[in-house]
């Protein structure tokens, strides 16, 4: 296993938590709270990681990816109680209107970008954001339960700073629309998405044939996974994928979003990971980040709406990777922090860091199977993408 090898960082503050939906929506801030007490509790934010305070994203940052008429509209219904704007998606059942909405989400995009300018400064070689990861919200509307792209902001600072290629990939199970629709036609940006087919979830986009703009052809790049997938297939689905084009590509940065709305208790997705599956993942983007770009990576949150069950455990996991100490999967989870999960919420808690799964994968180069819908899957990413690229789609 790569070791970190230089400083790392996560950029947080409890002020965060004002991006808030409201007590009913799925996206609960307490998610986040609730990994930070978790990380904090088993010492990962003690051993190798610095937290580092979130600033506020200004208007001209804001704007380097969102239209004028978005922001003012957000800046308007957060002020106005009763007030939405279905035009740009605020007000609806998934982007509910709270009070000061923008500076929310300002905030959430100001701290994503300090961890792009952590990483590209050398300030950290590593820096994490869970609070970020919205990667739905389009120039023009919010979508999702993202209001303003957190991701695509941070990848067009990094271009603004001269930076001359990018690779995204997001394991999200939903996807991730909103990155590869800002840099579509872009070739400096390389966006991978594996994700539950758009045949059964939002946002019905994101097959193979999608594989971006004219002039930057094979930069788009998704892997529509059929519902069910769990931990072998999953990983299958990634190493025949992943690796081979993120080598290619050669990015100066890669940038991951790691939404665990992938595991199989997660109430909104038919996606069927462990957190053991999903530390894998994290494993092997880690591993890649020192491979192809000297170890300069960018981590963000993402979707995951199993509150207490999963989303603490697998970024605490995550968290504990960008640090460069990994945590034991067989670990117990803190019993202060397990009281506090039933205070918070009357619910029990996870007694330990793993699902008790064994993340084993066939390795791609061992057989196709087209008598499987994952496999026809993979093999229609790879041969659509691969040749692209000058890779063989069969090797």
């Amino acid at each position: 296993m790569v070791e970190c090898g230089g400083p790392a960082s996560v950029v947080f503050d409890k002020a965060l938590a004002e991006y808030d939906f409201g007590p009913h929506h799925p996206m609960s801030p307490l998610r986040v709270d609730l990994t930070m007490r978790l990380a904090d509790a088993l010492g990962v934010l003690d051993r190798g990681l610095t937290v580092v305070q979130a600033p506020m994203a200004d208007l001209d940052l804001i704007a380097s990816v969102h239209s004028e008429s978005l922001i003012e509209a957000v800046q308007r219904v957060g002020s106005v109680p009763g007030l939405v704007d279905e035009k740009h998606g605020l007000g609806t059942e998934d982007n509910p209107v709270f009070a000061d909405m923008h500076n929310a989400s300002a905030h959430v995009v100001g701290a994503s970008v300090e961890a792009f300018r952590q990483v590209w400064s050398g300030e950290s070689l590593h820096s994490a954001s869970v609070v970020g990861g919205l990667h739905h919200a389009m120039p023009d509307r919010a979508s999702g339960f993202c209001i303003y792209n957190d991701i695509a902001v941070g990848i067009r600072w990094l271009l603004d700073q001269g930076v001359e290629r990018v690779a995204y990939v997001d394991v999200d199970a939903h996807h991730g629309d909103g990155v590869e629709k800002v840099f579509w036609d872009d070739p400096r940006v390389l966006t991978i998405s594996l994700h539950e087919t758009g045949q059964m979830l939002f946002p019905g986009t994101g097959f193979p044939a999608d594989v971006g703009g004219r002039e930057a052809r094979g930069t788009a790049v998704n892997v529509a996974l059929p519902p069910g997938t769990a931990d072998a297939g999953w990983l299958r689905a990634f190493h025949a994928v992943v690796p081979e084009l993120v080598r290619e590509f050669d990015p100066q940065v890669l940038v991951t979003q790691h939404g665990c709305d992938s595991h199989m208790e997660d109430p909104l997705t038919h996606l069927m990971l462990s957190v053991d599956g999903q530390r894998a993942a994290y494993l092997a983007l880690h591993e890649l980040a020192h491979e192809v770009a000297d170890g300069r990576w960018v981590a963000t949150g993402g979707g995951g709406y199993a509150i207490s069950s999963v989303v603490p455990r697998a970024w605490a996991h995550l968290l504990a990777i960008v640090g460069g100490q990994p945590l034991d999967p067989m670990l117990d989870t803190p019993e202060s922090w397990r009281e506090h999960v039933l205070e918070v919420l009357g619910g029990g808690a996870p007694h330990r860091m793993t699902d008790g799964r064994n993340p084993a994968f066939r390795d791609w180069r061992d057989g196709y199977d087209p008598e499987t819908w994952l496999d026809r899957a993979i093999h229609a990413t790879r041969m659509e993408i691969f040749p692209l690229h000058g890779l063989d789609p069969y090797a």
